[in-house]
């Protein structure tokens, strides 16, 4: 058996891993890479596999980083099955077209320039027609089940609770005489995600493929995040603003929105019930057409949630509704939101900042000292949402600079992601421990502290993957091949000419839009003196670099 890490390699996303056993060629997993730009553009790279020799897609969960790339191997010819749990093959219903969609937005935004510069437009990665056909090849498994494959290799999901539908995928393998086994974790859950149960423990393998994402960090605990949570919203609500919560529109949302539902459980007290009618005073809106429809996708699994919420559901308690959520679906509901002038909470994808309507509900909220942007979720190195995150006082949206005013917190404890802990004892619960282990789906940084962890309470062999690697899985693992390194490595010099393009085409950007929106016949001259004194300041700051 060989693994090439293809994605996912000292990173946290592009998930996708190449496997060669027993006379067949499969995939774990054909996701995005998402966040830093220089990754983003190897989404467009060709695959590094021979598409017609793919025999089948293990799919681990129905994230873009995790199956964002299945509509682009349907693009080039694949036909194969794609397997799944039934609940990770509904989401995947709505988010790769959703994907696809975004894709066409973005394609043309910057087509926009290159039509002005009398250059070739280019095409989107992929369509949400596309998306949608690619679709025809999942096919449906439960959790627990042992599949077969054919008679030398078979397989099994098991629920890793990181989100509705994810898996922790068996492998057994039998080739030269013998059986052995390869577990991929895809993502492991954080062992208190609202609503879904834990990681199912797995009791051997010979080889373990496992994320770390939070190789190097504790969460906070439960309990500790809800009163976290009660006093940012209430102290922002109380003093007039609005809390915008950046949040990833499946999992994390229908987290947040049962979260906020049983904050009344948690305590008794006089000050906890002031902050809790607080909180539900004012309306909650959920404004991500994406997050409406995983949540009816939720709704339609809740065998899949765990036993205590299972008990609260048989008692009439949905534990995804409560008084004064509403749910926005149009582009002009979203916009009125902006124009309330009374204090609310809005969630809204992405959760990074990258795309999507929480980036309108940024520009209008980030300068005001009285807003809070609460942060639930994990932001990769490059995003919005990680500058924001690391204290940046002034960030770009849709071309214009925006001072950040605004109370910027972030709750760990939130992630979906298992921390240090967890993630070790996982590890730990193995009976028959794994001979090899590779860490992926994390920052380098993060990888090293996990696997020194590793080596010193258990003495397990551990591998950090870089990308391209081939290794082969026998008794005395070795790397037999690599491939050439991608575009993201590239030197910096060539990152400071990619910068001065993004600046050039940032600025063409900046002139449409303050054509469009800011020089009109109904402009308040405030507004542009306004803008008139920004762009004095950019001017500034340029005739500085030339000078030095």
């Amino acid at each position: 058996m060989k693994i090439t890490f293809l994605g996912a390699a000292k990173t946290v996303t592009g998930s996708n891993f190449l496997v060669e056993a027993a006379g067949k060629k499969f995939l774990v997993d054909c996701g995005m890479y998402q966040g830093k730009a220089t990754e983003e553009k190897e989404n467009s790279d060709p695959f590094r596999f021979n598409v017609n020799e793919i025999d089948f897609v293990l799919l681990t969960h129905a994230h873009i980083d995790h199956s964002g790339r299945i509509p682009k191997l349907y693009n080039e010819g694949y036909r194969n099955p794609i397997i799944a749990t039934k609940a990770t093959c509904d989401l995947c219903t709505i988010m790769l077209p959703d994907s696809g969609h975004i894709q066409e937005m973005e394609i043309e935004w910057r087509n926009r320039k290159r039509k002005r510069e009398g250059k070739e437009p280019f095409p989107p990665l992929y369509t949400a027609e596309e998306a949608t056909k690619s679709l025809e090849l999942f096919r449906r498994v439960k959790y627990d089940e042992i599949i077969d494959i054919d008679e030398n290799i078979k397989v099994r999901f098991n629920d890793a609770g990181h989100m509705l539908g994810s898996s922790i995928i068996e492998i057994w393998v039998n080739e030269n005489g013998k059986t052995e086994k390869a577990v991929f974790t895809g993502d492991l859950g954080n062992n208190d995600i609202p609503l879904l149960a834990s990681p199912t423990m797995i009791e051997s393998t010979d080889y373990l493929v496992m994320e770390s994402t939070y190789g190097s960090r504790l969460h906070m605990r439960n309990d500790d995040k809800a009163e976290l949570f009660l006093n940012i919203v209430s102290e922002t609500l109380n003093n007039g603003g609005t809390v915008v919560i950046p949040s990833f529109a499946v999992g994390r949302t229908q987290e947040i929105v049962y979260e906020i539902n049983k904050l009344k459980e948690k305590r008794n007290d006089e000050e906890f019930k002031q902050k809790y009618r607080t909180l539900m005073n004012v309306p909650v809106f959920v404004d991500s057409p994406l997050a409406i429809s995983a949540t009816e996708i939720f709704r339609e699994n809740m065998d899949l949630f765990d036993d205590d919420v299972k008990e609260a559901m048989e008692k009439g308690d949905n534990p995804l509704e409560f008084p004064g959520l509403q749910f926005t679906r149009t582009a002009e509901e979203s916009k009125a939101l902006n124009e309330m002038d009374k204090p609310a909470i809005i969630i809204s994808a992405s959760g990074m900042c990258e795309v999507g309507r929480i980036k309108h509900h940024l520009k209008h909220n980030l300068w005001n000292p009285k807003s809070t942007i609460l942060f639930v979720g994990y932001q990769a190195p490059g995003t919005l949402g990680s500058r924001l995150v690391n204290g940046e006082k002034k960030v770009k949206i849709f071309g214009e600079e925006i001072s950040v005013n605004a109370r910027i917190e972030y709750i760990e404890g939130y992630s979906g992601h298992a921390d240090q802990e967890w993630l070790l004892n996982f590890i730990y619960s193995f009976i028959k421990k794994p001979k090899h282990i590779f860490l992926v789906h994390g920052e380098e940084d993060s990888q090293i502290v996990l696997r020194d962890k590793i080596l010193e309470t258990t003495n397990i062999p551990v591998t950090i993957p870089d990308f391209g690697e081939t290794y082969e899985l026998s008794d005395e693992i070795k790397m037999t091949n690599k491939l050439e390194l991608t575009t993201r490595y590239k030197p910096l010099r060539m990152e400071v000419l990619e910068r001065m393009q993004k600046l050039k085409d940032e600025v063409e950007d900046m002139t449409e839009i303050v054509k469009d929106e800011i020089l009109t016949e109904n402009a308040k001259d405030a507004e542009v003196a306004s803008i008139n004194e920004r762009i004095k300041e950019l001017e500034k700051q340029i005739v500085k670099i030339l000078e030095g």
